[in-house]
């Protein structure tokens, strides 16, 4: 994923650790601010696959670890729910002035409380997600109810999360339970999207329920089905991040019939891979894909081969020229399928035209086309002759192709 590591002050000075989640060619059409779960963190292995999912609709994600976790400056202790709302409110402002406003919010578990907050004050957001969201904020406390009391009588105690010491004070708990949820739902004044799962064990359903009934329209609900609470599994998470960025697009201005068309004369395409195996996103003309390796040579499976895109390219530019061809000649052509297969084969073996003097491997596809319509002999044999001179098919036999590569 196209990302840079960033560092922004929140409005007490301290300098807040953050991630932002790129497109391929790092023009987003949106922006997107992210708020993580009570105690996690922008690191969380979730974030990653919710945000590649967005990013490839062209939608930025800005990450950032809230004050006093992770890598972030300042201590937990004297942190409340309202200073990561404000934390949330800074972030927004770096984002307006180094990239864009935010037009989206997405949080998950506390922060999807959080984010509901802050959409009051940033009056550039149009919609606001939620993931395993609680209805009251309030609902956190559970988490250290054992120890409610000895906080109300020191004003302070050291509580275990997920294996690690955090250090809570009264202050935490009384800001938790100031908030009013139903005013803030009655307010929020956005489009409004929540995804919760049917098992959590940990924010349950009941609590979308809730949050469902008191939001005004529109409003709307996704079960995220058997996920858990953390969206461990990279599936749950991909999902989640593709609805959101469905939905999101209605009230975001970014449709795909919308998406940036440069002009044809510096059309770039752009590739970009980095850790993860060989998972490659790819961006053309707009467009969003993805390129990868099967599983059974180190790859991942998420998009075909640049092989298999290469042939597709003849397939689809045989189709389109097969369409155009009829067209013009008013000729009954309903429909076109071009099947396409790729090997390499020893050049003696091939009965292709490869020359007798010809040696090692060469690239052979065998294309089928099949012609649906009203056609007679003739103008079905012209058409599979058509289709030998479609683009994309001279490109490929003609030899005619240079590649010049700089380092940039």
């Amino acid at each position: 994923m196209n990302f840079k590591r960033i560092t922004f002050e929140n409005r007490n000075g301290q300098r807040l650790s953050a991630r932002l989640d790129l497109p391929v060619d790092g023009d987003p059409l949106a922006c997107a601010l992210f708020a993580h779960c009570f105690t996690c963190g922008k690191n969380l292995r979730a974030l990653r696959y919710l945000s590649e999912a967005l990013t490839e609709a062209g939608i930025a994600v800005l990450r950032f670890d809230f004050t006093g976790l992770g890598e972030s400056e300042g201590d937990f202790a004297e942190t409340t729910f309202s200073s990561n709302v404000e934390d949330l409110v800074d972030a927004a402002a770096f984002l307006a002035r180094s990239y864009a406003p935010p037009a989206l919010l997405i949080g998950h578990s506390l922060g999807g409380a959080a984010v509901l907050q802050a959409a009051a004050q940033l009056d550039a957001v149009r919609a606001v997600a939620t993931i395993g969201a609680p209805f009251d904020p309030e609902h956190v406390l559970h988490l250290f109810e054992d120890v409610l009391d000895e906080i109300e009588r020191d004003g302070v105690t050291r509580v275990r999360l997920a294996g690690r010491a955090f250090t809570v004070k009264k202050a935490f708990v009384d800001d938790l339970a100031a908030q009013n949820v139903r005013r803030v739902l009655r307010d929020l004044k956005r489009p409004l999207m929540l995804l919760h799962a049917p098992m959590d064990q940990v924010v349950g359903i009941d609590n979308a329920a809730l949050l469902f009934e008191a939001a005004r329209h529109p409003k709307s609900f996704v079960s995220l089905d058997r996920a858990d609470h953390l969206l461990s599994n990279e599936e749950d998470a991909r999902y989640a991040g593709t609805v959101i960025a469905a939905w999101a697009r209605r009230y975001l201005g970014v449709s795909q019939a919308e998406r940036k068309h440069p002009d044809p004369a510096d059309n770039r395409i752009v590739a970009h891979i980095d850790r993860a195996h060989y998972r490659t996103e790819i961006l053309a003309n707009g467009h969003a894909l993805l390129a990868d390796e099967p599983r059974t040579v180190g790859g991942t499976n998420a998009g075909p081969t640049p092989y298999d895109l290469l042939v597709a390219a003849l397939g689809a530019c045989t189709a389109m020229t097969l369409r155009m061809y009829a067209d013009r000649k008013d000729w009954p052509l309903e429909s076109v399928t071009v099947r396409l297969l790729h090997r390499k084969v020893h050049a003696r073996d091939c009965d292709c035209g490869a020359g007798e003097t010809s040696t090692g491997k060469i690239d052979l596809v065998e294309r089928e086309v099949e012609l649906a319509g009203d056609l007679t002999r003739e103008q079905r044999g012209r058409l599979v002759e058509i289709a030998n001179r479609c683009p994309v098919h001279r490109t490929l036999t003609e030899g005619q192709v240079v590649v010049k590569t700089r380092e940039k």
